[in-house]
């Protein structure tokens, strides 16, 4: 596991850009795992940026999204399929026939809809590199707490921790989603790399307890500690409850020594 901390959120999306930017580059056909929220918007920004400065090119690159709320139709606002197509798949070159996401609208036998995307997935080659956030309460996707860590793609009841945090996205007579379609963490634990970001005080207990805190499915983000190939990007506020950071950061600085473009 490696830590890379960054002063602000802006220089956190740029190095995630630039991890991204990095794995497309080398394998074109790349499958990446792509994730939503407030912090992915900067790394979003950026990889748009090179995309139409330094022609990055993601026509070849196979994405599949973490999760999507159930209930939500994808021309929605609050849904993912939204702010995916708005910050993203718009702006760049992704084949539509490469892009993959839940289906919020999906109805009738959930558990089938949820095997077929994880054989979507299986089928071409697994995920190369997968992005993920995490939440207030340590879950990554909508991985609550709770949730077993050999959990495959399921349709997932929503904690009231991450419901009320959801709250402000949606008007005041608005009904706000309670079950949303996610991986399992024994998907998102399959990605031959995973990427983790990281911005704000209010995610400062999360990172320290899933970095530095036991394996428990009390925090689900705790079992990237058992992948041989996570790192962490993580602003200055989001990293400030870490004990260690200095080892973490002699740790980066001999790692990019010795492989410098592992990141």
């Amino acid at each position: 596991m490696l830590l890379v901390l960054k002063p602000n959120s802006d220089e956190l999306g740029r190095e995630a850009a630039r991890v991204v930017a990095n794995a497309v580059r080398r394998n074109p056909t790349l499958r990446l795992g792509l994730a939503t929220g407030n912090t992915m918007l900067r790394m979003y920004r950026e990889l748009v940026r090179l995309h139409r400065e330094e022609r990055l090119d993601f026509s070849r690159v196979v994405t599949f999204n973490l999760d999507e709320y159930l209930g939500l139709p994808a021309n929605h606002p609050q849904s993912f399929h939204h702010f995916m197509r708005q910050n993203f798949f718009a702006q760049v070159n992704v084949a539509p026939r490469n892009i993959h996401m839940p289906d919020g609208s999906v109805k009738g036998d959930y558990q089938q809809y949820c095997a077929s995307y994880e054989e979507t997935i299986r089928k071409a080659g697994g995920i190369d590199l997968q992005i993920l956030g995490i939440g207030r309460n340590g879950h990554v996707g909508f991985n609550e707490p709770t949730s077993s860590l050999g959990s495959r793609t399921r349709l997932k009841v929503l904690s009231k921790e991450t419901i009320e945090d959801n709250r402000k996205f949606f008007a005041a007579n608005e009904e706000i989603p309670q079950c949303a379609i996610t991986m399992g963490i024994g998907t998102i634990l399959e990605a031959k790399r995973i990427l983790l970001l990281a911005s704000g005080p209010s995610k400062a207990t999360a990172v320290a307890n899933a970095i530095e805190g036991p394996l428990t499915a009390s925090v689900t983000a705790s079992a990237l500690q058992l992948h041989g190939e996570v790192t962490f990007i993580v602003d200055r506020e989001a990293g400030a409850q870490l004990k260690q950071q200095e080892y973490y950061q002699r740790v980066l600085e001999m790692t990019n020594i010795l492989t410098p473009e592992r990141l």
